[in-house]
């Protein structure tokens, strides 16, 4: 059926269905779940990178999966990095020939998934709310500011971007973001994270965009229909989850 519907059509109903789960999801407000959810994208994530980082190695998926299982009992995931550069530092020394970019989707995108499930678990589901708000319409903003007034590029790795749609993009998502931020905290915190939470997403997408260019790629995958893969989709939130983390955890 999605094949025999445009591009956009595709795009569109592919965006509903997303935002339909996630809304469901959102509105269970069950951590077993969240944790089930975010296991499933982070899964397929890790899928794309190591196609992205043009990485062969099956054992690498038994230790993704490990480490998402330990992440549902440990108290503090974002620990769970170090543990794996542990392992990974251990591994090169004793082993000599270990391929050391298997350390890279440990890196990305799986710290900034487990920082999804810091945010569910720390701030809760009102916070994850508030992420999606501020990344989405920084990414609307900067896409209708750059079509109206846009004319400066913004950086080589992403010549579609300007300077004149980012900085419309995080001018919106802060302003909008703020009011959603008030579910959790006041005013000018929500202020200041939403801000930095805005610019980290600007720079997720644009990690995503120099990883598929180095790759040759034009999507992460093709997962979604009208929207490509996985980390296509969720490549802003990967920087603006641990942002936000790291700016409420300071502010608070």
């Amino acid at each position: 059926m999605m094949k025999n519907l445009s591009s956009l059509q595709q795009r569109i109903l592919t965006g509903i269905a997303l935002l339909a789960l996630v809304g469901f999801i959102g509105w269970i407000d069950n951590f077993f779940i969240m944790w089930a959810f975010l296991g499933v994208i982070y899964m397929f994530a890790f899928y794309e990178a190591m196609k992205l980082f043009k990485l062969v190695a099956p054992p690498a998926y038994f230790w993704a999966a490990l480490l998402w299982i330990v992440a549902y009992f440990y108290p503090n995931p974002d620990d769970l990095f170090f543990f794996i550069a542990i392992i990974f530092a251990s591994s090169l020394a004793y082993m000599h020939n270990f391929d050391k970019r298997l350390l890279l989707p440990f890196l990305y995108p799986v710290s900034g998934i487990l920082f999804f499930l810091i945010l569910y678990q720390d701030f809760g589901i009102a916070s994850m709310f508030w992420l999606l708000v501020t990344v989405a319409l920084t990414d609307i903003g900067a896409f209708f500011t750059g079509k109206a007034i846009g004319k400066t590029k913004f950086s080589d790795t992403s010549p579609n971007k300007t300077l004149e749609g980012v900085f419309g993009g995080i001018i919106l998502a802060t302003i909008a973001g703020s009011f959603a931020g008030l579910y959790v905290v006041d005013f000018w915190i929500a202020f200041i994270v939403t801000f930095v939470t805005a610019i980290a997403s600007v720079f997720g997408d644009l990690f995503e965009s120099y990883l598929k260019r180095e790759a040759g790629v034009k999507d992460s995958g093709d997962l979604l229909p009208g929207h490509g893969g996985i980390l296509d989709r969720i490549d802003g939130y990967l920087f603006g989850a641990i942002m936000m983390v790291i700016a409420l955890r300071s502010l608070i």
